[in-house]
């Protein structure tokens, strides 16, 4: 009889043990926090979010129906597990080392929706002239480099007229 039992609890181990391995091939760390993204400005962006997870299992020593055998019980089981992953915010480290957490429920820090819609038009000129400041930056870099090539090809040419071969870093 205590050999029944014993495999009646290997079978409900083993049933259990299933389910919690699934569990943890679905949830990890990068599931809570997850992986850093880091933009063009240097600003990092970590993704937040709440994982729930829930699980079910059972099970049933039955004898069947033309079982006459005392050594013979059948088990029956089954076990389930729901993951709910859902965002709740942001973890943004400025270039600066600033470090600012932006709520998804509540990314304002208000609970009235005139205010967090105020914040928003509040902040649409800083954004806007950050967003116009990056594009300007490129547009800087790309006529200082179309520059830089101009200048070349003038001391390349220079250079052809005055009979000299040109300069190049590989001559160099």
């Amino acid at each position: 009889m205590d050999n029944q039992k014993n495999a009646q609890k290997n079978k409900i181990s083993e049933l259990i043990e299933s389910s919690l391995d699934s569990i943890r091939e679905l949830v990890d760390a990068n599931t809570i926090i997850g992986e850093p993204i880091v933009t063009g400005s240097g600003t990092t962006i970590i993704p937040v979010s709440k994982v729930s997870v829930g699980f079910a299992g059972g099970g049933n020593d039955y004898a069947g129906k033309n079982s006459v055998a005392a050594g013979k019980n059948n088990f029956g089981g089954g076990g389930g597990t729901g993951v709910s992953v859902t965002p709740v915010g942001f973890l943004v480290v400025g270039a600066d080392g600033g470090v600012e957490l932006l709520n998804m429920k509540n990314p304002t820090g208000t609970s009235d929706l005139g205010a967090s819609i105020e914040n928003i038009v509040d902040k649409a000129p800083d954004i806007i002239a950050k967003i116009k400041a990056m594009f300007d930056n490129r547009k800087k870099k790309k006529e200082e480099k179309k520059a830089e090539e101009e200048a070349a090809e003038k001391k390349a040419e220079a250079a052809e007229e005055a009979g000299e071969a040109p300069v190049s870093d590989e001559n160099a």
